[in-house]
């Protein structure tokens, strides 16, 4: 069969190869298109891109190794890219997507949480305080919430975060606040 006088089997590869181009520009240059096709959400364009290119392939293969009709190579290389786009897109990319959401934390986030001093947080100055997390160590700059020293190697809870600075008080003194409250 022809289509604007060139057959389907050399259509089938020109679009091959221009799809695998244009996934091979995407490769490098990825994150500049997705912030460009922001707006139109629903279009993924590693998707879109994965089943031309698989549709086009598969078609190309069945329509120089076969005697199946056109029409019907239409339809099996689109059912097998429509397959492989939904299995590449719910199998792959959306884990992926969660996955890099799960590692994200949000400074309200950090409140009431327990880290440790690696730099002295001076009475009226700036520290710097570790918190352990699942996805590693959150390191921030402290400051002390009640204007007390609190010395390196010290654990401290946090109490506010105020422009990405941790306001702390020293653990074992909220502690025994806290246990001297608690017999009255």
């Amino acid at each position: 069969m022809e289509l604007f006088g060139y057959s389907l089997e050399s259509i089938y590869l020109g679009v091959l190869i221009v799809s695998g181009l244009i996934t091979l520009f995407y490769l490098f240059f990825g994150e500049a298109i997705e912030g460009a096709l922001e707006a139109a959400d629903f279009l993924n364009p590693t998707t879109v891109l994965a089943f031309i290119t698989i549709f086009s392939g598969s078609s190309y293969l069945f329509e120089s190794l076969s005697s199946i009709s056109s029409g019907i190579i239409i339809l099996i290389g689109a059912a097998i890219a429509l397959l492989a786009s939904l299995l590449l897109h719910f199998f792959i990319l959306v884990p992926l997507k969660s996955a890099e959401e799960s590692l994200a934390y949000t400074e309200q986030s950090l409140n009431g949480r327990i880290g440790k001093v690696i730099i002295t947080v001076p009475a009226d100055g700036f520290g710097e305080v570790v918190i352990e997390s699942f996805s590693g160590m959150i390191s921030k700059p402290a400051a002390s919430y009640d204007n007390t020293p609190i010395p390196e190697g010290n654990r401290v809870l946090v109490i506010d975060v105020t422009n990405g600075v941790l306001q702390v008080k020293d653990y074992e003194k909220a502690l025994d606040l806290s246990s001297e409250k608690s017999t009255f």
